[in-house]
């Protein structure tokens, strides 16, 4: 897709038609860029003329990507991605890692270990912000980096992350636990058998996510298993163990906040875990981008078996 007539592409159209793409048209843009909206369309329409196409097609009051205005979506984040990183790789010369950095994270993830990455982060580079987009699959967080929506993702895979030109590195074994409500669940100490479910209510989430394959996976093997909520906001599912409405599956990165809640919290005999993934574009990172996926390796050598 070329420009035509020797125009060049600007950043700020990439910028405004991107920010039209994600707002859903040309008024919440206008609004969340803080430029009048004449000027976004005519810096769009500009645009729409440079590459000899159309960009969006209005319905209603959306403007709503065309064929080739979905093409050139994907590509433009990460045209102001890699702009973004020269930007702060000139930056960080001089005054180390600065700006933002936008991570992608399942909700187990975004609990740990992005907290503790944060955390970390904070305190070796007091220049960088990170801002953390929740998703409900592992399948999810690696779009988003993909796409160009976020720089880094963590999630939980039973596979390696692969395609899309991205870089997976492996951090730990996530371990899944069974949380019911107070004065409840098997008894025989912290452990539980897989037989010891049967009969009893569950709060999962729905299909497709880590949580809910092993739910599927342990009713098909014991029998017996019920779901009395299925929930889109995992944030909800202590809660609702804690009111008694059944038990659930979570990771054991919210392990410490169900006990001191009160919750009731088994590991599995044999335990049940998966692989937890760090996801990135293999080309250059923002010195942001690049300071969360040192801190995040560091912090992975750290805590490996043996590390002293």
């Amino acid at each position: 897709m070329e420009p035509s007539g020797g125009q060049r592409m600007e950043r700020r159209q990439l910028e405004y038609f991107v920010a039209i793409v994600e707002h859903g048209g040309f008024t919440a843009a206008a609004r969340a860029l803080r430029v009048a909206q004449p000027s976004l369309s005519r810096a769009v329409g500009n645009l729409e003329r440079d590459l000899g196409v159309t960009l969006f097609h209005r319905v209603g009051r959306r403007a709503v990507p065309s064929a080739a205005g979905e093409a050139l979506a994907e590509r433009a984040r990460l045209v102001l991605r890699d702009l973004q990183a020269l930007r702060a790789a000139a930056r960080a010369l001089g005054e180390g890692p600065v700006g933002r950095v936008d991570v992608a994270a399942t909700s187990s993830s975004g609990l740990q270990p992005v907290v503790g990455i944060v955390a970390e982060l904070r305190e070796r580079h007091p220049g960088v912000t990170v801002s953390v987009s929740s998703a409900a699959s592992a399948a999810e967080v690696v779009a988003m980096v993909a796409q160009g929506r976020c720089e880094a993702g963590v999630c939980g895979s039973a596979a390696r992350p692969t395609g899309h030109g991205l870089t997976a590195h492996y951090l730990r074994d996530e371990e899944f636990l069974l949380v019911s409500p107070p004065g409840t669940g098997p008894a025989g100490g912290g452990t539980v058998r897989p037989e010891e479910l049967r009969g009893m209510r569950f709060v999962t989430t729905g299909p497709n996510t880590a949580v809910r394959d092993l739910f599927e996976r342990l009713s098909a093997t014991v029998g017996e298993l019920t779901v009395a909520a299925e929930v889109a906001d995992r944030g909800i599912v202590l809660p609702m163990v804690l009111e008694g409405v059944g038990a659930a599956l979570m990771p054991d990165g919210w392990a410490g906040l169900a006990r001191r809640a009160g919750a009731a919290v088994h590991r599995f005999a044999p335990p049940e875990r998966i692989a937890q993934w760090l996801v990135h574009r293999g080309g250059p990172l923002t010195s942001a981008g690049q300071a969360f996926v040192d801190t995040t390796l560091a912090r992975t050598a750290d805590r490996a078996p043996g590390a002293e």
